[in-house]
Parts: C-alpha cells; sequence; structure tokens
C-alpha cells in the first residue's frame, strides 16, 4: 500500500490539518513550553550578542514536542512531512492558545478546528 502525500493550497489550508495533529492538551502544552523557551533563547542570544544561545533552539524546540506527539498524541510529527509550514503554524498556534482561541489543555474537539477552516472559493 503507497502512502498518498497530502497536498495543501497554502498556510490557511494547512493550518487545520496541523491543530488536528494536536488535539491532545498534552501534546499542546509541550508544544507551547517548546515554542517559549524557543522565544527566549533567541531573546537571550539578542541580548548577549551570543550565537551560541541559537545552537539550543533546535532541541529545545523540537524535543518536548516530539515527546508529545511520540508518548501522547501517538503521531508522527507533521514537521516530518511539512517542515516550513508545521513550524509557521506551531507559532500559529501558539499565538492562539495564548490569545484563548485554542485550550491550552484538554481535547481539541472538531468544533475548535473547524473555526480555522478556509472557505473555498468556487
Amino acid at each position: 500500500m503507497t502512502e498518498q502525500r497530502l497536498h495543501f493550497d497554502g498556510l490557511a489550508a494547512f493550518y487545520p490539518y496541523y491543530l488536528g495533529e494536536h488535539r491532545n492538551g498534552i501534546c499542546r502544552s509541550l508544544h507551547l513550553l517548546a515554542t517559549l523557551s524557543v522565544s527566549l533563547l533567541i531573546i537571550t542570544a539578542l541580548l548577549t550578542a551570543s550565537g551560541w544561545w541559537l545552537a539550543l533552539c533546535p532541541i529545545v524546540g523540537y524535543g518536548p514536542a516530539w515527546i508529545g506527539h511520540f508518548f501522547f498524541e501517538h503521531n508522527k510529527p507533521a514537521t516530518f512531512d511539512f517542515p516550513v509550514w508545521s513550524l509557521l503554524c506551531d507559532w500559529l498556534m501558539t499565538r492562539d492558545m495564548l490569545l484563548g482561541r485554542i485550550p491550552i489543555f484538554g481535547e481539541l474537539t472538531d468544533r475548535c478546528i473547524e473555526r480555522f477552516q478556509v472557505a473555498e472559493v468556487s
């Protein structure tokens, strides 16, 4: 059986798929922790004028997120197939969690994900 490659017309179309891969609240909270930690590393690198802090970003960013996927969400991280869009959507999901549009904890429902669906133009 061959695996079909998913196709998305843009970031807005990809985002609901990305959210669907992050239904578990522990997984999302680990993503939030990772993204905020990476933000602090970037700020520290800028304030100290030391790029060494940036070397920690992949470990600090992906480590907790992948733990969330492998042990709580039980799926393959979307970044394996869509690295750029997944990185961008991680920042969007962080924004939406901080603004209260997406719950940090608890199961992410279809209804919540559907709020981010792009209307199809005919």
